[in-house]
């Protein structure tokens, strides 16, 4: 979503179309491949060409960005119950098997998000705006006026509010 917003507001962003639109995320996935492999050993220049651009990261991988850059960083918060249904879902609509969804997965997930919040806070190169999914779907203008804010006021907030998909929220806990 957080992409989808990005690209309605009018910044560009670094893709590359490979993973198509399905069932799961009927807008695309706004993915660049190249992101995947920055755990592994290899070249980063590519980084240089996302410059201005908009470029999806999961959490996992942020910590694994050359401090060469300086980063301003939307993460999109989700309840973790949340994040584990919509993954199971993906999964079951690939044929593939689930993952656990229990109390240590949770935990687990709970201090990942904790590590790379305090991983980031310690580097000058990272600038974060934590954004909470539930909130952009409750109140798309003020998190678009939030985020828009934060990357230098030079989006289309209407546009970007208007790019909020309430109906894909199909795994909300009632809690967040």
């Amino acid at each position: 979503m957080a992409m989808r917003m990005l690209e309605a507001g009018g910044l560009p962003l670094l893709t590359d179309g490979e993973r198509e639109a399905d069932g799961s995320n009927p807008h695309g996935y706004f993915e660049l491949e190249r992101v995947k492999t920055l755990d592994k050993p290899g070249p980063t220049g590519w980084l240089a060409q996302a410059r201005g651009r908009g470029v999806k990261v999961i959490s996992f991988l942020l910590t694994y960005l050359p401090e060469d850059y300086d980063y301003q960083v939307i993460f999109m918060h989700r309840h973790p119950d949340e994040v584990l249904a919509s993954q199971n879902a993906m999964l079951d609509a690939r044929g593939e098997a689930r993952g656990p969804v229990d109390d240590r997965t949770r935990t687990l997930y709970a201090a990942h998000l904790e590590q790379v919040n305090r991983f980031m806070a310690k580097r000058p190169c990272f600038s974060v705006c934590d954004v909470h999914y539930h909130d952009v779907v409750a109140d798309p203008a003020g998190e678009a006026a939030r985020i828009n804010a934060f990357l230098g006021g030079q989006l289309d907030e209407a546009r970007m509010v208007a790019a909020v998909d309430a109906g894909l929220y199909r795994n909300r806990v009632t809690a967040p």
